[in-house]
């Protein structure tokens, strides 16, 4: 039976870590951002993370983007200077293709800092890529 089963691969959606000045706040400060590289639009996308480490948890935090259009891009979430030092997980869903689609994300914890950014596709600022 489970290899009846056909599990798409997913390809160009990537999640990325981008350090922003926030000027209400006067401050630099982390987001996540949910990038559609594809050539066709991500219908009803499902976003859960969460922080954890052996110790500590975060609650568990849940997005909808009803249509992210081809070659575009989403903020999905702020993410605390607190959680940065844990591993932080986005199990992302999304149907594409008359399919539906899975891909988990993870940034291991203090892998989003400022020795790691990096030119991003899409988005005009610098960030960490997870592919």
């Amino acid at each position: 039976m489970k290899k009846d089963i056909d599990i798409p691969e997913v390809n160009g959606v990537y999640l990325a870590a981008v350090k922003q000045f926030n000027k209400d706040f006067r401050a630099e400060e982390w987001n996540a951002y949910l990038i559609n590289d594809r050539d066709d639009a991500l219908d009803m996308v499902l976003i859960v993370s969460r922080g954890f480490s052996e110790k500590d948890q975060t609650s568990v935090m849940r997005h909808k983007i009803e249509k992210l259009p081809p070659k575009s891009f989403a903020k999905v979430e702020f993410l605390q200077e607190e959680v940065l030092a844990l591993n932080n997980e986005f199990q992302v869903t999304f149907f594409a293709e008359n399919k539906m689609f899975e891909k988990k994300f993870l940034f291991r914890k203090n892998t989003i800092n400022d020795k790691a950014l990096r030119e991003l596709p899409l988005i005009p600022e610098k960030g960490i890529l997870l592919k």
